[in-house]
């Protein structure tokens, strides 16, 4: 997720941590609903939904009541309707409006097509297809467009699994819409507005029973979902039904940081995200964001020396690390044996996330051998805040603590103002500045 920023109180250090209970499962728009619940300025975010770029698409939220609690369902609407659910369950079966068919529900001789902008249509069969909407279309920075097409790249490796066929063959259907690539984008937009530094996910109720679609009727949970969530605590329960859809799934298998009980932690803000149906128990995705003390000032440094690799080889290296969870990744220009210029590759991470970055330095670098230091650090408080310019809203950076305030304009937005404006980056600033 990520370079992480902590909060230091008094000495100890804490985390900004969101914890998601999936007593009730997960779908894309439950965890929308909830999540915006933690947002201050709800309107202003659901305009930046809305003004993505997805032709035809409208998310309204509205206040829900489950079992005497309060909280908000949000309805994606494609052209003004809202979609009809594809998924052929027992009438006392969950039912989540963000996904209109399983993964594994490949086929239907019923989809709908509407003509949009970009001559795009309701279905999107490829994943070359929904990375083309993504990238190319829609205003988003570049780590939601990059949270966004991993999410699809999880969903995309069960349907393979679940078909036999490479991900190269892969046709979406109801997942490759437009109000599904809306539930999984505005999660994705959710989480880098929160800005937390650690995402912890209960275990999941899947529900239990057996769900109807196009190629008969399959166990809970579907095969696609049971394949995403594989290495995740799950469980079923006495609800009949589908609780868990293939988009829930992968948003909390990207997402989460840990599975487990909820932790220790001061709750600042609390969410609740309602689906459709009623059961005995209140049919929601509660989220909790607040702090959490951890041991987080503790960071692992891990160095290696290289003088064999080019600087695009170096540079590809640093990608990967950072998508394998590295916190920081620098470096530095050396001299080496014989007089080798070489380079010195400096990686921060967590100690629970070593192997995996030590795995990632063998695998895109030519290094033989890795140092580890384990290290102390201090940091400031972030969070991101939007502010209105003549531009648009912006997304700007505040770091406090220590008695200092900094404040930086995110670079995507300024990127995109000065593309747009035809003028430099640096005029934009002054701008913003003013």
């Amino acid at each position: 997720m990520g370079t992480k920023l902590y909060i230091k109180h008094g000495g100890k250090c804490v985390m900004r941590t969101l914890y998601i209970d999936c007593g009730m499962g997960a779908a894309g728009d439950m965890l929308t609903a909830a999540m915006l619940e933690l947002i201050q300025d709800k309107e202003e975010f659901l305009k930046e939904l809305n003004g993505m770029g997805l032709p035809g698409v409208v998310f309204k939220a509205e206040p829900s009541v489950k079992c005497g609690i309060t909280g908000t369902h949000v309805t994606v609407t494609v052209d003004g309707a809202e979609e009809e659910s594809h998924d052929h369950h027992h009438g006392d079966e969950h039912s989540h409006s963000d996904e209109h068919t399983h993964s594994d529900e490949h086929t239907h001789s019923d989809e709908h097509t509407h003509s949009h902008d970009h001559s795009h249509h309701h279905h999107h069969s490829s994943l070359h297809d929904i990375e083309h909407i993504v990238r190319g279309h829609l205003k988003l920075s570049m780590k939601v467009q990059d949270d966004v097409m991993a999410v699809y790249g999880l969903i995309a490796e069960a349907e393979s699994y679940v078909h036999g066929v490479p991900v190269t063959e892969i046709h979406f259907h109801e997942v490759g819409a437009m109000d599904a690539i809306a539930d999984i984008t505005a999660v994705c937009m959710l989480m880098e507005r929160l800005s937390v530094d650690e995402v912890v996910v209960s275990p999941v109720h899947v529900g239990s029973g057996q769900v109807r679609c196009a190629h008969g009727i399959l166990p809970v949970p579907a095969p696609a979902t049971a394949y995403i969530l594989r290495d995740v605590p799950v469980y079923g329960g006495s609800v009949r039904g589908e609780l868990c859809t293939p988009t829930g799934a992968a948003l909390l298998k990207h997402f989460a940081a840990r599975f487990g009980n909820m932790p220790m932690m001061k709750v600042q803000g609390i969410g609740y995200g309602m689906g459709k149906k009623d059961f005995d128990a209140a049919n929601c995705v509660r989220v909790m964001l607040g702090e959490t003390g951890d041991k987080a000032d503790e960071i692992c440094e891990l160095g290696c020396n290289v003088d064999d690799m080019t600087g695009e080889a170096v540079g590809f290296a640093m990608d990967r690390l950072f998508e394998a969870g590295a916190l920081d990744v620098y470096t530095v220009p050396i001299g080496m044996k014989k007089s080798r210029p070489g380079t010195l590759i400096k990686v921060m991470c967590r100690e629970s996330d070593k192997e995996k970055i030590i795995e990632t330095v063998f695998k895109y670098t030519t290094t033989i051998g890795i140092r580890e230091n384990m290290m102390k650090r201090h940091v400031l408080d972030r969070h991101i805040e939007t502010v209105e310019t003549e531009y648009g809203p912006v997304h700007c950076k505040l770091s406090t603590g220590y008695g200092v305030t900094r404040k930086k304009y995110e670079y995507d937005d300024i990127a995109r103002i000065a593309r747009e404006k035809g003028i430099s980056i640096e005029a934009v600033r002054a701008i913003l500045e003013k």
